[in-house]
C-alpha cells in the first residue's frame, strides 16, 4: 500500500499533524478492517464510473473526481477511496469510456484529450451527479467537484456549467483555463467566471512550465473583478502533477499539504452546510 493511500486528514490542523506514520496507520486498518471498498458503477448506457463510500453506515456528501488526461486510472481511483476515507462519497466518471494511458506515455494521452468536447464532458458531468442524487446514501444539495490537470480545467468549468449543483471545487494544476490561444486547441474558459457560484479552491506548482504565473493572474484577476469566492495556492519547488506518486513530478510535501487543504475546504464548504 502507498503511502499517498495511508494518509489520515482532517480539516482545521496542519499538513505536518495530517500526516500519519504507515505502521500506525496500517495497524488501525488492520484493527478495524473498515478500508472503503470501490465498485465500478453504470451511469448512462455508455458511461461508466469508479464508486466509493466511507465504511460506516450514513449519509454523506459527495464530490466528483475529474481524471487527469492519462484516463480513469488506479492514481484518480484512489483520489476517491482517500475522500470515502474522509467521509465522502466519491464519484468518478469514465470520460474516455475505458482507455487508459501510462503516464510515460504522454503523446497519446494529450491526442485521446483533444478528442474531448467541452459540452459532451459537462453533459456527463451531469450523468455522474443525477447517479449521485439517486443514491439514498448521498445527502442532497449538491456536490463538490475536484480535478487534476485536464480534470483541473473541467473542474473550473463545472462550477459555471453545473451552477446549482456544485456547492465546491478544487482544481489541481488546470491547464488551458485562461491560456490565449491554447497549444490544444481547448477554448478559454475565463468567459464562464460570471456563471459560478461556489466557492473555489486553486491548487498550482510554481516550477510547472505548462502554466506559467501569468495564467495565474489572469484567472485570480477574473474571478476578483467577478467577485467571486476563491484562493488561489501555488507551491515552490512543485512541477505539474506533483500530487501523485505515481508519477515522476511528485513532491510529497506539497502533495500533504495540498491534500490537507482541499479536506478543509470540502469540510467547510461541503460537510457543514445546512
Amino acid at each position: 500500500m502507498r503511502r499517498r493511500d495511508l494518509l489520515v486528514a482532517s480539516a482545521g490542523l496542519s499538513a505536518t499533524a495530517l500526516a500519519v506514520s504507515i505502521g500506525s496507520v496500517s495497524r488501525t486498518l488492520a484493527a478495524t478492517n473498515r478500508m472503503p471498498k470501490g465498485r465500478k458503477v453504470q451511469l448512462d448506457r455508455d458511461l461508466t464510473g469508479y464508486y466509493v463510500t466511507p465504511s460506516t453506515k450514513g449519509r454523506y456528501p459527495a464530490v466528483v473526481v475529474i481524471m487527469e488526461a492519462f484516463g480513469l486510472n488506479s492514481n484518480i481511483k484512489s483520489v476517491c477511496d482517500r475522500l470515502a476515507q474522509a467521509g465522502y462519497a466519491a464519484l468518478a466518471p469514465d470520460f474516455y469510456h475505458g482507455a487508459i494511458y501510462p503516464y510515460t506515455d504522454i503523446d497519446g494521452a494529450v491526442a485521446k484529450l483533444k478528442t474531448l468536447k467541452d459540452d459532451v464532458v459537462m453533459a456527463e458531468f451531469g450523468k455522474g451527479t443525477d447517479f449521485l442524487g439517486k443514491r439514498r446514501e448521498v445527502k442532497p444539495g449538491g456536490v463538490g467537484a475536484i480535478g487534476f490537470c485536464m480534470g483541473g480545467r473541467y473542474a473550473f468549468l463545472a462550477n459555471a456549467v453545473q451552477a446549482s449543483t456544485v456547492k465546491a471545487a478544487v482544481s489541481f494544476y488546470g491547464g488551458g483555463i485562461a491560456a490565449n490561444p491554447d497549444p490544444l486547441g481547448r477554448a478559454n474558459l475565463l468567459d464562464r467566471v460570471e456563471r459560478m457560484m461556489a466557492p473555489i479552491l486553486l491548487i498550482y506548482g510554481a516550477e510547472d512550465a505548462s502554466i506559467p504565473a501569468e495564467e495565474h493572474q489572469q484567472i485570480a484577476a477574473a474571478l476578483s473583478k467577478a467577485k467571486k469566492q476563491y484562493s488561489l495556492n501555488v507551491f515552490s519547488k512543485a512541477g505539474h502533477g506533483f500530487f501523485s506518486d505515481r508519477r515522476d513530478s511528485y513532491n510529497p510535501t506539497a502533495s500533504s499539504e495540498a491534500w490537507a487543504m482541499t479536506l478543509s475546504f470540502f469540510n467547510r464548504h461541503l460537510k457543514t452546510r445546512s
